[in-house]
Order: C-alpha cells, then structure tokens, then sequence
C-alpha cells in the first residue's frame, strides 16, 4: 500500500472547487512607487469571474478590506465554513445574483491600512483605485467599462473607503455599498481617545515613539495591547498628516498626556467624516444608482453612524437603503455585501 499525487484541488473541506475563477495578479504600481512610508508598490490584485462571465461585458464590483486587511486574507478560513472567495462563488452559483467581475483591491500600509483616501502621510491610494486599478482591470477583463455598471463596496474601514471614494470619484463608482462603515466620527472614535491616552501614559511612558519601538520588538502582534492605538494613529496618518512633515509623526486629535481634545486637528479629522461630507458631495451622491449602509446589530457603530448616514442623505433630498442584521458570522455578511454591490451596478 502506497501514497499516490493526484491531480487537482483536494476539495472540502481545504479548497472548495471555484464554478467561477479567480484570477491571482500581482501588478507594479507607479502612483505608489516612492510613498511616504516606503510601503511596497508591488501588490497582490485579485479578479474574480463569477460563473458565466465570457466575452460579453458584466458589471464589476471593487471590494475593499478593513483596517488591518492584507488581500491574502480573503482566503482565512474559520472552522467548518468556506472562505470568503468561496463564499462570493456559491452565492453566484446557487442564487439568481447577475453575473459580475469582483475586484479585491489592496490597500494595506505598514500601520494597517489607508483608508483608500490620498494622504502626504501615506501614499496616493484613492488615486491607485481610481486611476489605476479600474483602468487596468477594464482593459483586461470583459466589464462594462462606465461608472454607471461599477460598484465600490466593503466593511468598516473598507466602508468607509466606499462611501467616501463614491463621493470623490464619481466619474468612477455609480453605486456604494458600507457595511458598518466608519462615520459619525463623534460615536466611532472620539469615546477612544481617553482610552489610547491612558494606554499611551500606562503603558508607553506616554509616547508613541516607545509605542512603535515595543511593537517593533514584540514577537508577534497582540491587538489588545497594540491594536486601538496603532488604529488611531494609523487614521491620523489619513486624515491629519503633519503639513510640515508628512512621513513623521501625523497630528493626534488629543493630547497624549490627557487625553484632551485638539480642537484644530479633530476639525481636520471631522472633514473627512462620510456624514458631514454627504452635504457638500450631495451632487455625486444623487449620481448613485444604489447606495446601501448595512451594519450589524452588535457592532458598536451599529445604532448611530450607519442610520446618521440616510438621515444626513435625506436632508439633502437622498434617498439610501439601510439595514441592522442581527444573524451571521463575518463570512455570512461578506455575502450580503456583495448581493448589496451587485443590485449598485446592475
């Protein structure tokens, strides 16, 4: 009795058979080539053809990960369930959901992530989606290559790039999708800030600069020792990068000794809130074919941010689709965007 190669993928419960394909790139971007933090350029592309997709042209949905998200996270896999890939593949499969091209774009940095937004502090991300990457997927796969059949969706920082990159490129995306997208930055932030102050003071000698040299050294990353306060700062590195040195230290919204609010630099942050910003972008919004602000009951933005959204929409003669599920795991809701993305650019 011997052990024999046999062709092909092992099947459940390591690798479901795809009916669509997933096409793995790796591309080489120039708009990032010599970013302020010296992130790489080349970067992970994934393309997925749900089943049918041939010669003729489908709508495309650009999928956007959250804080921390790295493009090879898309294949975790929690015990028993599919991954999400294989999640998106058998909703395609088994529901009437219109065929489409799923774009899984990288965003990540050294601190986490970018926001998708173009920042002196990180790099020209907004700009990499934007101009780059749709170009580049519309010249090489079969979409319809107009914003009115491209849709931009994803989940909490992933959201928030959704929301705010439908708003600023219009000429792009002609639906959104936000699963508990960051907005309302009063609920979803500010409460943290006493919290990494006290971090910072406990634990740091009050500086981020032993805050970065202990994460450095750590020998693996612990998020509730590291994580709230390397979000923030991440986040500051987005939306309040030093003018006067944009790859140093980015300008915190509080004090780090006492947590107390730097009103100039929170006013800063506050700019590049989804819901102050719906007023003055109401014109791009009014362009979307389908906007969708879902969020999960348990999540702690869940009451306020994601119903301020349509509130703020409506007050500027909007209309956007909200929803609070209470039911499934990560994986499951992961499904429920993409169904959300695809009515956008149908």
């Amino acid at each position: 009795m011997a052990l024999r190669d046999v062709e092909g993928p092992p099947g459940r419960p390591w690798q479901r058979p795809l009916a669509g394909v997933l096409d793995e790139l790796v591309v080489e971007s120039e708009l990032l080539a010599d970013n302020p933090r010296g992130d790489p350029a080349r970067r992970p592309l994934y393309v997925y053809r749900s089943p049918g997709v041939a010669d003729a042209p489908v709508p495309s949905i650009y999928i956007l990960q959250g804080f921390t998200g790295q493009l090879d996270m898309w294949f975790n896999r929690d015990a028993f369930e599919p991954n999400n890939i294989e999640r998106y593949d058998a909703m395609f499969a088994s529901t009437d959901t219109p065929a489409a091209i799923l774009v899984f774009v990288d965003a990540w940095t050294s601190l986490g992530g970018s926001q998708f937004l173009n920042s002196p502090g990180t790099g020209r991300y907004m700009d990499y989606l934007c101009d780059e990457v749709v170009p580049f997927v519309d010249s090489r796969f079969p979409t319809i290559a107009d914003r009115e059949h491209r849709g931009v969706a994803g989940k909490s920082s992933g959201g928030y790039g959704a929301m705010v990159t439908a708003m600023l490129r219009p000429d792009r995306f002609g639906g959104l999708a936000s699963h508990a997208g960051d907005a309302l930055f009063e609920a979803c932030y500010l409460p943290r800030f006493p919290h990494v102050a006290r971090a910072l003071r406990d634990h740091f000698d009050g500086s981020y600069d032993v805050f970065h040299r202990r994460l450095a050294e750590a020998p693996q990353f612990d998020f509730g020792r590291f994580g709230e306060g390397l979000e923030l700062y991440a986040y500051a590195t987005a939306y309040s990068p030093d003018p006067d040195d944009p790859p140093g230290h980015p300008l915190m919204p509080f004090e780090l000794g006492t947590g107390r609010l730097v009103d100039d630099v929170w006013m800063r942050w506050r700019a590049h809130d989804p819901v102050r910003m719906v007023a003055s972008h109401a014109d791009a919004l009014r362009t979307m074919r389908r906007t969708s602000t879902p969020a999960g009951a348990t999540r702690r933005s869940s009451t306020s941010a994601p119903r301020r959204l349509p509130t703020s929409s409506l007050a500027t003669g909007l209309s956007t689709r909200w929803s609070c599920s209470t039911a499934g795991t990560a994986a499951s809701r992961t499904a429920t965007r993409a169904e959300s993305a695809s009515s956008c650019s149908r």
